[in-house]
């Protein structure tokens, strides 16, 4: 515990030492540098994750090999693997996963690192909050004993060291445990979520709709045009009416815009296939180009404009808008708004029901001002790897939106935020499954 303490010791000082110093810069140039700050500050702690895993590597393998000469060459050997795939990586990281197809590359060279940084990382920052913890506890202790009852606290004892040490290193394994699972199979535990949907301007001609929802494919090397099919045959089997897909198809490899169109071409709904963009198309530019090769195989994308589903002699109204973003929120600076969903008004239509494809889920709360029935979103994965509480979840998408998964209402506006299909940067999910949603439409009495 003593190495764990020191090493601990000098990250910690080591962030304390740059945020005081950064001090006077953050009050001269206000937010714009928050960012810069934010990013240096996760350089150090991935540096202080790897010096810290290093040790202990270093001290597992001199247990396991008596030989000096064994423990210097395991040494070595473990070093280059390392620094071959940080660099290879590093090299190539938003080309990750390029293709529509698993590869060796992907399998052998970017599936390990990944799976490394995302337990190690994550492992060290869980050891971290587990030692202030304990000092913490103890300081109370100290405090208690001293000033309370005038007793002077011994050291801890040799079983209460052992214990935090197991306990704190318990901790700092369980990411690779939970990583390794998502990897293999978490990714890959598709769950249908089945919901009866209660609208009250519902036409009389829609009660049991049903409408089936994809969104967040972003296929690659880790979600194969292959494999997307076969989520076409589960979404078929669901007998859908109508098909809604909520956007980013592609993650960053522009050329497999042609793959994933194709792999969904096998959609099938009587009242058509419908969607709208995510932030990955106009990442990777291929926002013109995707929507003309869908609507190539049948597939309308509405971008700022609607559809009008009919049946007799009622009809639905279906909006569609591109990815918005708001300057000052943590989301990607493209198609800039003042006010999410401007000129949204002029697609809407009275006295039946609007249902909205939008990517972002933010934009939710413009939405149910404006009073549309119902909106459709992606964009979290559900947090992607998320810790379930009893009445939310702790995610990481929580600091983009407070829209993370599930379902919300706001008067008579509700809400369903997919969990997608795809993942992004770490092959992993953990805590938030795969999705295909299934609405049923019903008159709310």
């Amino acid at each position: 515990m003593i190495a764990f303490v020191k090493d601990h010791r000098r990250a910690i000082a080591l962030l304390l030492i740059f945020a005081w110093a950064a001090t006077p810069l953050i009050q001269e140039r206000g937010l714009g540098l928050w960012a810069n700050l934010f990013t240096i500050a996760v350089y150090l702690i991935f540096i202080a994750s790897q010096l810290f895993w290093f040790r202990r590597v270093g001290e597992l393998g001199g247990r396991l090999f008596t030989s000096k000469r064994s423990r210097i060459g395991l040494a070595a050997a473990s070093l280059i693997v390392y620094a071959f795939l940080l660099f290879f990586n590093l090299h190539t990281w938003e080309e990750a996963g390029k293709g529509s197809a698993l590869s060796l590359r992907a399998a052998l060279l970017e599936a390990p690192l990944r799976l490394w940084l995302f337990g190690s990382l994550l492992g060290f920052l869980l050891i971290t909050l587990f030692w202030i913890g304990d000092r913490v506890a103890r300081a109370v202790s100290w405090a208690f004993k001293k000033l309370i009852i005038s007793h002077r606290p011994g050291p801890p004892s040799p079983g209460r060291r052992r214990f935090l040490e197991q306990a704190a290193f318990a901790f700092g394994a369980a990411p690779f445990a939970a990583g390794t699972y998502g990897l293999l199979y978490g990714r890959l535990n598709l769950e249908t979520t089945h919901r009866r949907t209660r609208l009250r301007r519902l036409p009389k001609a829609f009660e049991g709709f049903r409408i089936v929802q994809l969104s967040d494919l972003h296929i690659s090397a880790f979600m194969t045009a292959e494999e997307i099919r076969r989520y076409v045959a589960i979404a078929n089997q669901l007998k859908p009416d109508l098909v809604a897909l909520t956007g980013d198809f592609v993650t960053w490899d522009a050329t497999a815009q042609g793959a994933v169109v194709e792999a969904l071409a096998g959609l099938k709904a009587p009242f058509g296939i419908f969607g709208c963009l995510g932030n990955h198309e106009w990442l990777t530019e291929t926002e013109d180009s995707i929507t003309r090769l869908f609507a190539a195989q049948g597939t309308r994308i509405l971008r700022g404009d609607c559809a009008t589903v009919s049946s007799g002699g009622s009809r639905l109204n279906l909006l569609g808008v591109d990815y918005q973003s708001i300057r000052g929120r943590m989301e990607a600076p493209r198609h800039p708004v003042n006010a999410y969903l401007p000129g949204v008004e002029r697609l809407l239509l009275p006295d039946t029901v609007n249902i909205l494809l939008s990517h972002n889920p933010n934009t939710f709360d413009r939405a149910a001002e404006l009073g549309i029935d119902f909106s459709l979103a992606g964009h979290t994965h559900g947090g992607q790897v998320a810790l379930e509480l009893p009445h939310s979840c702790l995610a990481p998408a929580r600091l983009i939106t407070p829209y993370v998964r599930g379902w919300f209402q706001k008067r008579d506006a509700q809400l369903y935020v997919n969990r997608g299909i795809g993942t992004l940067t770490f092959p992993i999910r953990f805590g938030a499954r795969p999705e295909i949603a299934v609405f049923e439409l019903v008159r709310e009495k």
